[in-house]
């Protein structure tokens, strides 16, 4: 095994989506209290990122384990490719969640939001259970929800309110946005994917919905964000540019619709990602700016 491995499985392409509502939830705070609560904010993007490469890695050993990788496209599966040991797999995926607990016990320290302890804890258990455990929701269509509730909601709201704590419109529309970002990027993947996982009984939302559906749900998921940034923009101007995040998430779509290899859904993917960190970017220049 070699870093590079390492790092494929770690699925860099998706950690833009980590940050993003770390970057709308800050600016959405800075509407509400002027100073940047720098510490704090750092601390809020290492929860998300750690957290992000944990699920990567808790993934691919439970569907390593399941023999639900055993044939697919896109970064290196570690655990179904019998490169690496399962039970080694798994210890790094727990390492990373306890690396993004301590990083929210921290941020839970200073700001004394006591109770936020359970919405970590919760985090991290709808983390498992994506695809961990005797009843994954990852393998009876509930992905999309759940990464819309905690890749975009309490990511995105959690963020605003450790900094500001309050929970302004512009907070919600952004975690809105960020979340149906989320699952457009969940929805390219289980499209790679779709025959594989119906082979194996794996019922994502996309194998129940199939392609055509899949596709006109992928595309609404990447444009509503760009209608919420033009209500955006009735108040902060500057969100206009957020549009310009569209020369990436326009390709992603053409490509969801007309892609005839699996493989080239790996790029739209990565567009996906790409679109929601320019958005979340010119959506936090519009509120600080």
């Amino acid at each position: 095994m070699t870093a590079k491995d390492w790092i494929g499985a770690a699925r860099l392409r998706t950690l833009p989506l980590a940050v993003a509502p770390v970057v709308i939830g800050t600016g959405a705070a800075q509407t509400v209290d002027r100073n940047l609560h720098w510490v704090i904010a750092l601390f809020c993007l290492a929860v998300a990122v750690l957290l992000q490469i944990g699920v990567n890695f808790a993934n691919d050993y439970s569907d390593g384990i399941r023999g639900t990788d055993a044939d697919r496209v896109g970064p290196a599966r570690l655990t179904a490719s019998g490169r690496v040991p399962a039970r080694k797999v798994l210890t790094v995926a727990l390492v990373f969640f306890a690396l993004a607990a301590l990083a929210g016990l921290a941020i839970v320290i200073r700001t004394q939001q006591w109770w936020m302890l359970a919405v970590g804890a919760l985090c991290i258990v709808a983390a498992w259970f994506y695809t961990g455990g005797k009843r994954a929701y990852g393998y009876n269509a509930m992905g999309e929800l759940f990464v819309f509730v905690f890749f975009g909601l309490v990511a995105t709201l959690g963020t605003t309110w450790v900094q500001a704590f309050a929970l302004p419109l512009e907070a919600w529309f952004g975690a809105i946005a960020a979340g149906l970002f989320a699952c457009a990027v969940l929805l390219a993947n289980n499209l790679r994917d779709i025959d594989q996982d119906r082979e194996v009984g794996k019922r994502t939302l996309t194998v129940l919905i199939g392609k055509i559906a899949t596709q006109v749900l992928f595309t609404l998921f990447v444009l509503v964000p760009f209608v919420l940034a033009a209500l955006t923009a009735l108040l902060y101007p500057i969100a206009w540019l957020s549009l310009l995040a569209l020369l990436a998430g326009l390709p992603a779509i053409v490509i969801v619709w007309s892609y005839r290899q699996p493989r080239e859904l790996v790029v739209a993917l990565g567009l996906t990602s790409l679109t929601a960190l320019a958005y979340a970017g010119f959506l936090y220049w519009a509120f600080v700016g």
